[in-house]
């Protein structure tokens, strides 16, 4: 078997398990995607307001989904203030050398 083929891992999700195929160097991704999904569907489970397993699910993809928005919002409003602030300095340096007081 290549290094590249694709095997089965096993996760467990709510006390059942489920068989994924994902390459070797996915695994380790794939076990702690596992693991928070995991984490949060107990944590909605918990808070006792939704039931079944399937509803529990949607609710705990939906506040991940909703968490990586506003985490990519904020990466793009970071990057776009890095971006001014580089062109602020661009701007002061390519001034500041053009400018020589002797």
């Amino acid at each position: 078997m290549s290094q590249d083929t694709p095997a089965p891992v096993t996760v467990q999700i709510l006390d059942k398990d489920y068989r994924v195929s994902c390459g070797p160097d996915e695994r380790q991704g794939l076990l702690e995607s596992a693991r928070i999904l995991d984490e949060r569907m107990r944590q909605v489970r918990q808070n006792g307001r939704v039931l079944g397993a399937d509803r529990i699910a949607v609710m705990a993809a939906l506040n991940l989904i909703y968490e990586l928005m506003q985490e990519r919002d904020v990466q793009a409003e970071t990057a776009s203030r890095l971006k001014g602030l580089q062109e602020r300095v661009s701007h002061a340096v390519s001034g500041d050398s053009g400018s020589s007081s002797s």
